[in-house]
C-alpha cells in the first residue's frame, strides 16, 4: 500500500497512541505527516519528543488517504477549541476517507459533528460525552462505523491499527 496518512496531535498526547500508528503506517508503506499546530516541536505526555511536518492551515484533504487521530485528555482539552482542526476532520470524513480514533481523541469527533447517529468508542470517561452527541457508545476493541474507527484505550492498538489500515485500503 502507497499513499499519504496524516495524524493531527498537540502537547500531552498519549505516547502509545502517537507512536504506535506513526511506525505501524510506514510499515504499511503510507508516508505519513504530522501536523501540530504552529509546526510546534511539543512533548507527549510522558515525554515523548513530536517533531511535526505540516501546520494545521497547510493540510489539504486531497493530499491524504487516511488520518489518525490520537488520544490524550490534556492534549483534547486545547485541540478541540481550535475550529481549523474541527473543520479538517469534518472535511475529511465527508471526503470519504478513513479516521482512525482513540481514547479521548473521540472528543474531537464530538467536536467536528461526526458522533450523531454513529456507534463510537473512546475512553470509557467519555462514554456520557458520545451518548449526549447523540452517538451510542460501544466498550469493544474497536468499531467501524460510516469510515470512523474508533478504540478506546491503547491496550487495543493492535486490533485498531489493523481495521483503520483494512478500511483504507478498501476506500483507496
Amino acid at each position: 500500500m502507497t499513499g499519504k496518512a496524516l495524524i493531527i496531535t498537540g502537547r500531552q498526547v498519549q505516547d502509545h497512541e502517537y507512536i504506535y500508528p506513526y511506525y505501524r503506517l510506514q510499515e504499511e508503506g503510507y508516508e505519513v505527516d504530522v501536523a501540530v499546530r504552529g509546526k510546534e516541536t511539543v512533548l507527549a505526555i510522558i515525554g515523548v519528543r513530536i517533531e511535526p511536518t505540516k501546520d494545521i492551515p497547510e493540510l489539504k484533504v486531497e493530499d491524504y488517504e487516511v488520518l489518525v487521530l490520537p488520544g490524550g485528555a490534556k492534549a483534547m482539552e486545547y485541540m478541540r477549541q481550535d475550529q481549523e482542526i474541527l473543520d479538517f476532520i469534518a472535511k475529511f470524513h465527508a471526503s470519504g476517507k478513513v479516521i482512525g480514533s482513540i481514547c479521548h481523541a473521540g472528543q474531537l469527533l464530538i467536536s467536528a459533528k461526526l458522533v450523531k447517529g454513529r456507534k463510537v468508542s473512546g475512553y470509557y470517561s467519555i462514554k456520557d460525552d458520545i451518548n449526549n452527541a447523540g452517538g451510542t457508545y460501544v466498550d469493544a476493541p474497536f468499531v467501524t462505523d460510516d469510515r470512523i474507527v474508533s478504540c478506546p484505550h491503547y491496550k487495543h492498538l493492535g486490533p485498531w491499527m489493523k481495521e483503520v489500515i483494512a478500511q483504507a485500503q478498501k476506500t483507496a
